[in-house]
């Protein structure tokens, strides 16, 4: 059952250490970062909560993310990778050596270029140079929206391709149709990174929570007992065998700021108590 935002106890708040989030149209809306979205997440670091973006986007933006943001790192490309930068470094980690990456990448181009030219109208996102791993193909980036029927042909048509005797994966986001070569994935690079900046094995899970908002977030919603829809998940819900355990009011980042303001205010409340 999905439970309103209102809902949540003040006790399973002040347990969020780690929020895990998508990116577009969680932290964005309409293709832009609202200001109160950059306040929540200082707000949320300036309480103790560790935010990691976790996201389809492509490696050049996430590069910005990491540099740019208060987030304790970023996962790009479904989990093809992360990206963390502290007082002294920058680093990247990725799930594969990444020059094995771009030769896959690059035989699976060849293979999607076929596919596509099947679609009069129908191309790789704007951002594919900029792609350390998977190929993004535009579905309603800067672009008239091609149909949920048509997204879901396509997708079904890139997980039947094979490259080099393996399986292709495609997912689809708020805006794009995700494909990649590899066993990576948003939750398997986010238990990896849990497990590389935390004491993961001593971790209860109700410390690491979620929000997002299309399907690319479904294993996220799975693996954990509190997670968080925006208000724009409604359109994709009928189609999500898993849920979130509760939904905001607002749409995209005004709906995260929601949220941080709620997990803010139940961190200070407990602040005060222990001052007093």
């Amino acid at each position: 059952m999905l439970n309103p935002i209102d809902t949540i106890t003040l006790d399973r708040l002040r347990d969020i250490k780690w929020l895990l989030t998508d990116v577009d149209d969680t932290l964005t809306w309409e293709g832009k970062l609202p200001d109160v979205t950059l306040k929540a997440l200082y707000d949320l670091q300036q309480v103790g909560v560790n935010v990691v973006a976790v996201t389809g986007a492509c490696a050049g933006w996430c590069d910005q993310i990491a540099k740019l943001w208060p987030v304790h790192g970023v996962i790009g490309e479904n989990g093809a990778f992360w990206m963390q930068k502290s007082a002294t470094d920058f680093r990247v980690h990725s799930a594969l050596p990444m020059q094995k990456m771009q030769q896959q990448q690059a035989k699976l181009k060849e293979a999607l270029e076929t596919l596509l030219a099947q679609y009069d109208d129908i191309g790789f996102a704007s951002d594919q140079p900029f792609r350390y791993c998977d190929i993004a193909i535009n579905l309603s980036q800067d672009r008239e929206p091609i149909s949920d029927e048509i997204a879901q042909e396509l997708t079904e048509k890139c997980r039947a391709l094979t490259i080099d005797g393996q399986a292709v994966h495609a997912t689809l986001s708020s805006i794009h149709l995700n494909v990649w070569l590899g066993e990576h994935s948003k939750r398997v690079t986010g238990e990896a990174y849990l497990a590389a900046n935390a004491d993961f094995d001593g971790l209860p899970l109700e410390h690491i929570s979620y929000v997002g908002d299309s399907q690319n977030d479904e294993a996220m919603f799975k693996w954990l007992p509190t997670t968080f829809g925006v208000n724009n998940i409604h359109k994709v819900l009928e189609q999500l065998s898993s849920k979130p355990s509760h939904l905001l009011t607002q749409n995209g980042g005004f709906g995260f700021a929601e949220l941080a303001d709620k997990i803010v205010n139940a961190k200070r409340q407990t602040l005060k108590v222990v001052a007093g």
